[in-house]
């Protein structure tokens, strides 16, 4: 790294792709191989990345896979994951394996609101003020559908109406919350520019300042709901069933389990909004979010044993999704992973996300409860650290093996069997 290194770039995100490279290769010194790498941009184009970010160098490429198995609302379906984790696509496949019967997983999604937030501040007399918001409700909501006629044409636009006076230590503030029928958007853009709009006009209606106009992800108004029951010899007889069903129970005593039991739900919802250039970070917080909405962090997801002894999950989740607009219409590797999943509409995508979820969630439990979860997280990590040592082909599987039966997995030790196998050394 130079000496007179400094982040200081001035124009920086005016130059192109390859000289923003240059600046900061040689600002901290990166080889030509290291260079390389990021400019290998892969399936997406170069052109189409500087567009949706700024400052782009180059690009970052994760796995694309697919699980199998899953038989959701009578319809199977291939489901794209993206995700760095092992074991994660694997686990998915196998619980929607155990999910097969009837219909499989059932799932629905609810209609596609999100919530527009515009918060006002300096208002006297807030609670008189919040009812004259709610008596211009009629103005309100045809100003906010002004902004987007082609939305408001295809049956969405604002609906509803919502004001609360909430307390902040600085005293009291108006929230107003605009309901809007986003359809097959995420929504930000829409709702954004429909708060935006409104905003002036709720200053006037209500004489005070307003501070900010911004969607609000925590969306419980677009949940989506998953169910499924399966035998209990599908996921390892009677005992097993119960003490998934134990470990559901603990989640909902304990925050602590419950946010690990919530991260599992989240590896395969996550994994597909990345395949589908989501904004995770929406989603996740959203969802997190919901699970405290009591006051206490729960689980979204519950197991039961019926009384009929099957074994029963269900979830439900807030999930804002699109398939129009942003990254997703951009980037074609997402269009690529709605086709694979026949999707058509927003609310598909939440189901089949909802159903992952609850799949990978049980494949989680069971794990738990059964053999503990490092055993396939470790045989599949074995076959990570036989590639980093060098080994290709069947040789992988091979060092993975010794490593598994030797009980050490290390890099060390993949390292020293692909040396010795490479010289034909038995072991």
């Amino acid at each position: 790294m130079e000496e007179n290194f400094t982040s200081r770039l001035p124009g920086f995100y005016k130059k192109p792709i390859e000289e923003r490279l240059k600046i900061v290769s040689e600002l901290v010194d990166l080889s030509e191989e290291e260079r390389k790498l990021l400019s290998n941009f892969g399936n997406l184009d170069p052109k189409i990345a500087d567009a949706m970010i700024e400052n782009v160098i180059g690009s970052m490429a994760y796995p694309f896979a697919i699980a199998t198995n899953f038989k959701i609302n009578g319809r199977d379906v291939l489901v794209p994951m993206v995700i760095e984790e092992s074991s994660v696509v694997a686990a998915a496949s196998n619980a929607a394996k155990m999910l097969r019967e009837g219909k499989g997983i059932i799932a629905v999604a609810d209609k596609q609101y999100m919530i527009g937030q515009i918060h006002i501040i300096n208002v006297t007399a807030p609670q008189y003020k919040a009812l004259k918001v709610l008596e211009h409700k009629d103005e309100i909501l045809d100003h906010a559908n002004q902004q987007d006629p082609v939305l408001v044409k295809l049956g969405g636009g604002a609906k509803d109406l919502e004001v609360r006076v909430v307390e902040t230590r600085k005293g009291p503030a108006i929230v107003v919350h605009l309901i809007v029928d986003v359809l097959d958007a995420m929504g930000a853009n829409a709702v954004n520019t429909m708060a935006e709009a409104v905003a002036p006009l709720l200053a006037k209606i209500t004489g005070g300042d307003v501070v900010m106009r911004i969607i609000s992800n925590n969306a419980v108004y677009r949940l989506a709901r998953a169910w499924a029951r399966t035998r209990p010899e599908n996921v390892g007889g009677k005992e097993v069933a119960e003490r998934i069903a134990w470990a559901s129970l603990l989640a909902e005593a304990d925050p602590y389990r419950a946010v690990t039991h919530n991260k599992g739900i989240m590896n395969g919802i996550i994994a597909v909004a990345l395949a589908t250039a989501q904004d995770h970070r929406a989603i996740e917080a959203g969802a997190h979010a919901y699970a405290a909405r009591s006051g206490s962090y729960k689980p979204l997801s519950y197991w039961e044993v019926d009384e009929d002894g099957y074994l029963v999950g269900s979830l439900e989740v807030p999930l804002q999704v699109g398939i129009i607009g942003g990254a997703v219409k951009v980037h074609p590797i997402a269009q690529i992973a709605l086709k694979i999943m026949g999707v058509k509409k927003a609310r598909e995508l939440a189901e089949i996300m909802a159903a992952v979820g609850l799949a990978q969630n049980l494949a989680a439990l069971r794990a738990l409860v059964t053999e503990g979860i490092q055993k396939g997280h470790m045989r599949l990590h074995a076959k990570n650290l036989a590639v980093m040592a060098g080994a290709t082909g069947d040789l992988i599987d091979k060092v993975a093996e010794i490593m598994i039966r030797d009980g050490r997995i290390r890099f060390d030790y993949a390292k020293e069997l692909v040396e010795k196998l490479a010289k034909g050394e038995k072991i």
